[in-house]
């Protein structure tokens, strides 16, 4: 609908090419996003090692409830970082505040690599640790907002979507890149070598990769959007209490959390962290075949996000978004089952096969929910219930009298949880029923990043790259839909927090979820339900409550209008406004 120039509204720009420059400046941005991604991912790959080494004052169990404590800061305070540097790119600019995240990101990665470990100064090792962590979580918090809004605001209208999803690659990119550092650096010296000072090769490089970045990021110049807007003197003096303090702005950023990044996040960490988890957690397989194979599935699938991102151009950002997590929904049960009997076909055959019974008084058994990792389970069924997922065994429960010490039976059978013997006697009568000892000779194994073309393995890669696909539908057009839903003043605040609930939230906490699912039901395949619901709710609250957005001039709403300027009100539900 046409208004007077009096009124608010935008002007429609002209779909066009992009030039040169400004290619040039979405490489920049995308390969900056790249390395902070591989500085994140980092902790999280050699977190078994950075317990040990900054937790070391404690016993195993403690250590290692520390380290995960550790990583899951970095998630949890993502939000937090949304807000703090989106209402700061908002307020004074693009450029410099992913400038500044970038700067936090890479000397907190670096600091961690010439840290002294908890032999040399004690606590503060940790107290450190944690700090630099809750850092590198702000500063990723405030980094994808700014990235996103960045390239779009430099894109052609019809090709927002294909220039922002090599900010999507970013993520997978940086993941690749960091198991790649890691599988160089312990190719190259022996283990002990590498769990006494090698693992400090990988972070102390990143100061490499961030003196790359800056250099790159210096060079770039501001959004044009973000210089005409303030030009115009249109830009949010309060970016936050306008963008979640007024309804009618706040009300689209929980449409995006619940209709699209809810969806995106779980898809996303399933795909990649939870496949990771489930190869080597679950079914057994070593670190580094485990590494290796979803290595290469990241190599191959990553073009996924580019086609999808281009396709959304044509067909639109929704059909494509919530494709993804109903494919996903549909498909998760019987992709991991599959992936579970090519990659430990002995673990699959003793879970189908023996059955074991945990014997408690079901008053007595918690929900394993143990994100922080600060939790401890010590009564009877808890101990039976833990030792039996870690150990992937299938197992049902039988519900006994009020304050009956729990117990599991195999066979004839019968093991105390609390007994001092309880690893041992577990671990005996496992591999004497059927399940497969540790040295298990018929789970797959990697010698050579090139044994992948064996057939064992190349299954399992060919299973990883479907779930890569997923990961590119879902993940592929999400910048693009996130940044055209908001406007200019307050886009870089509107679109950051939502996406980092989801991500940080839904998605980071989707292992711990998972696991205590599992540990429940004595099932491996029980918490996929976790994604499975979250994406089937994402498709139904994104069909009938999310626009599309393709078409969408982002100027809209945002700056003075002109005589002889065509303009629309700014409506979130139009086609195109």
């Amino acid at each position: 609908m046409s208004i007077s120039a009096s009124q608010p509204g935008a002007i429609l720009s002209p779909a066009r090419p992009m030039t040169s420059d400004e290619k040039k400046i979405i490489l920049a941005s995308s390969l900056g996003t790249v390395f902070e991604w591989y500085d994140f991912y980092l902790y999280g790959s050699l977190a078994v090692i950075i317990g040990a080494k900054f937790f070391g004052q404690f016993d195993v169990t403690t250590r290692n409830i520390f380290a995960l404590l550790a990583f899951a800061a970095g998630f949890l305070v993502r939000p937090f970082g949304a807000l703090v540097f989106g209402r700061l790119g908002d307020l004074v600019g693009r450029k410099y505040t992913f400038l500044i995240t970038i700067l936090i990101m890479g000397s907190s990665t670096f600091i961690v690599g010439v840290l002294p470990t908890s032999d040399s100064i004690g606590i503060s090792a940790a107290v450190i640790l944690i700090t630099l962590r809750i850092l590198q979580g702000l500063a990723l918090g405030g980094e994808y907002g700014g990235a996103a809004t960045y390239v779009a605001e430099h894109a052609p209208r019809n090709r927002r979507g294909f220039y922002t999803s090599w900010i999507q690659t970013t993520a997978t990119l940086g993941l690749f890149m960091s198991l790649l550092v890691i599988l160089v650096v312990q190719g190259s010296m022996s283990a002990d070598d590498f769990k006494s000072y090698g693992w400090r090769i990988p972070f102390l490089v990143s100061i490499l990769l961030l003196a790359v970045s800056v250099w790159i990021r210096m060079q770039l110049s501001e959004s044009p959007a973000f210089l005409k807007m303030k030009a115009e003197g249109k830009h949010s003096k309060a970016p936050l209490s306008e963008a979640f303090g007024q309804w009618r702005n706040a009300k689209w950023a929980i449409v995006a959390l619940f209709g699209l990044v809810a969806g995106q996040a779980v898809v996303w960490y399933s795909g990649q962290f939870y496949a990771l988890f489930f190869l080597t957690g679950v079914l057994k397989v070593d670190g580094y075949s485990a590494n290796l194979m979803v290595a290469w599935a990241l190599l191959v699938g990553a073009f996924g996000f580019i086609l999808f991102g281009w396709l959304s151009d044509k067909i639109g950002r929704k059909p494509i978004i919530l494709g993804g997590c109903l494919l996903a929904a549909l498909t998760y049960f019987p992709v991991f089952r599959y992936m579970a009997e090519i990659a430990n076909p002995a673990l699959t055959n003793a879970q189908d096969s023996v059955h074991v019974v945990v014997v408690a008084d079901p008053a007595t058994c918690s929900f394993q929910f143990n994100p922080t990792g600060l939790s401890k389970f010590v009564n009877s069924c808890d101990v039976a219930k833990g030792a039996l997922a870690r150990a992937s065994v299938s197992y049902t429960q039988e519900d006994a009298a009020p304050g009956t010490p729990a117990s599991i039976k195999i066979g004839d059978k019968t093991i105390d949880p609390m007994a001092k013997t309880f690893a041992k006697d577990l671990g005996t009568t496992l591999t004497e029923v059927g399940y497969p000892a540790a040295s298990n000779a018929s789970v797959v194994k990697l010698a050579t990043p090139w044994d992948i073309f064996r057939a064992q393995p190349f299954i399992i890669v060919l299973i990883l790259c479907f779930l890569m696909i997923l990961v590119t539908m879902v993940y592929g057009p999400m910048a693009a839909a996130l940044v055209e839903l908001f406007p200019t003043r307050i886009r870089y605040t509107s679109m950051s927090l939502p996406y980092h609930i989801g991500n940080g939230w839904f998605g980071g906490l989707l292992p711990a979820s998972m696991f205590a699912m599992n540990a429940q039901n004595g099932s491996i395949y029980f918490g996929l339900w976790y994604p499975v619901v979250i994406a089937g709710a994402t498709v139904v609250i994104g069909l009938f409550f999310v626009p599309e957005t393709k078409d969408r001039d982002i100027y809209a709403g945002d700056f003075a209008v002109h005589p002889g300027d065509t303009v629309v009100e700014f409506d979130p539900n139009a086609a195109d406004y």
